[in-house]
């Protein structure tokens, strides 16, 4: 996975990409610069980190359609504009699209560096979100078959009793597996539980939306 968080700056001005890329380093930002949508696409994947900084209008791959081309390949990045005047119904479009900011390239350098800031914290959270469920699924793969009827039997709110009849084995053996379970996973409230169920498809999410509530 690509830990480093990056700028990743794609304008189809070579001066402004130069300059604002010099500027950027200058500011502390690791940046990493593209000559067009196409080369960003190519050069990217859904483990890279950062944000990106578009030129709303460019040839071939424009801004706009830059941005549900990354949605489309599940890159998450946040995504901050830069336009040469002001497009009220872009900035909408790109605002409903998850962007963080619309900028016109004139605006104060100020206001880029803060946009630039905010969407680099929103990688932070999703990057720490993506870590947090790659360690649940590693602690979901400790368990064994039987471990995991029992979680998906315990997470609808079955008792021992119940569980040991529906699988035939000694209500001490449910226990057995209920601690081995809880264990592997480093959860024992049921809510918890059924939230990383829901996570390995053992049960419905309305299941876990319930003991939630």
């Amino acid at each position: 996975m690509d830990t480093m968080p990056t700028v990743h700056l794609v304008d189809d001005d070579p001066a402004f990409l130069t300059a604002m890329g010099r500027y950027l380093r200058a500011a502390g930002f690791a940046v990493a610069s593209f000559a067009s949508g196409a080369e960003l696409l190519s050069g990217v994947t859904k483990q890279t980190r950062g944000c990106v900084i578009a030129d709303l209008a460019m040839p071939g791959v424009s801004g706009l359609e830059l941005q549900t081309m990354l949605a489309e390949r599940d890159v998450a990045m946040p995504m901050v504009f830069l336009t040469g005047h002001a497009d009220i119904p872009s900035s909408v479009r790109a605002m409903r699209g998850g962007a963080v900011d619309f900028l016109e390239k004139l605006a104060p350098k100020e206001q880029l560096l803060t946009a630039i800031s905010h969407a680099l914290e929103r990688d932070a959270e999703a990057y720490a979100a993506r870590l947090r469920l790659e360690e649940r699924r590693q602690r979901l793969a400790a368990l064994t078959q039987r471990e995991r009827e029992v979680l998906a039997l315990v997470v609808r709110g079955k008792m021992n009793k119940q569980i040991a009849a529906v699988l035939g084995i000694h209500e001490r053996t449910v226990k057995l597996h209920r601690t081995a379970i809880t264990t592997k996973l480093g959860v024992h409230a049921v809510a918890q539980l059924a939230i990383l169920a829901t996570e390995a498809r053992l049960v419905e999410p309305s299941v876990a939306s319930a003991l939630g509530r």
